[in-house]
């Protein structure tokens, strides 16, 4: 299996690993669809169904689809991205051999079960400023971002690769202060973390705190001033 390959089925387990935990699966295909630049007319041709099912589960007309149907969606967004000359395959193949994200990323991690808002504020000894509604919402994951080198030195492009195997995650950004510059990448790409964790800071950003708000995204303030203490109470949930 050449290098392509191995990026394509990684991907693949991406998207729908992605799909199957979460709390808005609709989105999700939507999101996934959008970014291989896919309609839902050509999707629906591939998978040799009616349009009206794309529109359908997209929408949330539809109840969620079963794990037969995601690996459906999934096989031809990849098929169809092969027949386009493997574009979206090619860019993420790339950015996964270069290791442009090694001094970005401090820390990244899968959390083995489903762990709430409240659990994960309460382990990182958080203040929660966006999203309080939002306080039993579920995540899967964690990122710790040096906010400096991932937004001064990554496309929107390589800013997708600091999502890990789903955006049902907390995006934690050291180095902040104000918040503005992160809310700001994270609207550039288009992805919505579970949620944006703020390191050592003291107060948000008036653009930072609309941005979280218009696009749903919680924000919670740590003032644990070490990153390695932040990283050891992180292994809790774990």
């Amino acid at each position: 299996m050449n290098e392509q390959d191995v990026s394509k089925d990684q991907l693949s387990k991406n998207m729908a690993g992605e799909i199957v935990i979460s709390d808005k699966p609709n989105n999700t295909i939507k999101k996934w669809r959008n970014m291989f630049r896919v309609s839902q007319r050509n999707l629906a041709a591939e998978m040799k169904v009616m349009p009206s099912v794309i529109s359908d589960y997209e929408s949330g007309r539809r109840k969620s689809p079963g794990i037969e149907m995601i690996k459906k969606i999934v096989n031809a967004l990849i098929k169809i991205d092969e027949k386009n000359g493997s574009l979206i395959i090619n860019e993420f193949t790339s950015l996964h051999s270069k290791n442009i994200l090694n001094d970005a990323i401090i820390d990244i991690k899968e959390i083995p079960r489903p762990v709430t808002l409240k659990e994960f504020i309460d382990t990182i000894d958080g203040k929660i400023i966006v999203g309080k509604d939002n306080i039993n919402k579920k995540i899967y994951g964690y990122t710790i971002i040096d906010s400096i080198k991932a937004i001064v030195g990554l496309s929107p492009s390589e800013l997708i690769r600091l999502y890990g195997l789903t955006t049902e995650r907390a995006m934690i950004f050291t180095g902040v202060k104000s918040g503005r510059s992160s809310l700001i990448a994270m609207k550039v790409t288009n992805l919505k973390p579970g949620v944006v964790v703020l390191h050592n800071m003291e107060k948000l950003d008036k653009l930072a705190k609309k941005i979280a708000e218009m696009e749903n995204i919680p924000i919670i303030i740590t003032q644990i001033k070490n990153i390695d203490t932040l990283i050891l109470k992180l292994k809790k949930i774990l």
